[in-house]
């Protein structure tokens, strides 16, 4: 074999393998790396407006975080510089209902939760229109269901007054429950009454 087709055969094989070693290297990209950038891009899609927008004085939110231990939700206050429009505000809670709290009570949205819209009617009512993912992050069972659902009405009724009733959608739809439990078909108004007193 002349060194000339040696040199071509040796040249073929460094450029198999650096365009294997690319093909791999993309496809773990893709099939690894990905989801990751997206669960960024949807908090990033939460935070873009909540953390921007705010410009009032530091104030304290109250959110209201589901115990398992007690059963009942716990106020928990944050400092929040709120934002000028109340569908702002209302991402804001949100936002820092998918936080961990340093008394180490739960948190009833996951990391990486995406608030398609809200809308805030006259008469009271804010639309929350969650993506479906939403649905995979919901502990099974009555009881969490329960507290998970309240803890976003509670702290979003206390924190903007004008509000007075949660609607939840999902992917712009109505659904009948989040796990089988607690009835999403009408607005949801707060429960005091899983409020831990003392708190």
């Amino acid at each position: 074999m002349s060194f000339r087709a040696k040199l071509f055969g040796f040249m073929l094989l460094v450029v198999l393998a650096t365009g294997l070693f690319y093909l791999r290297s993309l496809a773990k990209h893709i099939f690894f790396e990905l989801p990751l950038l997206s669960e960024e891009s949807a908090k990033a899609r939460l935070n873009e407006v909540a953390l921007q927008s705010g410009s009032g004085p530091n104030e304290a939110a109250v959110l209201y975080l589901p115990s398992l231990n007690d059963h009942k939700l716990i106020a928990e206050s944050r400092p929040v510089q709120w934002a000028q429009s109340e569908n702002d505000r209302v991402r804001q809670v949100l936002l820092a209902l998918t936080e961990e709290s340093p008394h180490g009570l739960g948190h009833p949205l996951p990391t990486a939760t995406e608030v398609r819209a809200v809308f805030l009617t006259a008469e009271g009512t804010a639309y929350i229109d969650f993506s479906n993912d939403i649905l995979k992050s919901i502990r099974p069972g009555i009881e969490t269901e329960s507290l998970a659902v309240y803890s976003i009405v509670n702290s979003i009724t206390t924190n903007i007054p004008s509000v007075k009733r949660v609607r939840i959608l999902i992917q712009g739809q109505e659904v009948e429950t989040l796990d089988g439990h607690i009835d999403l078909t009408e607005d949801i108004v707060p429960d005091p009454t899983l409020i831990k007193a003392g708190y």
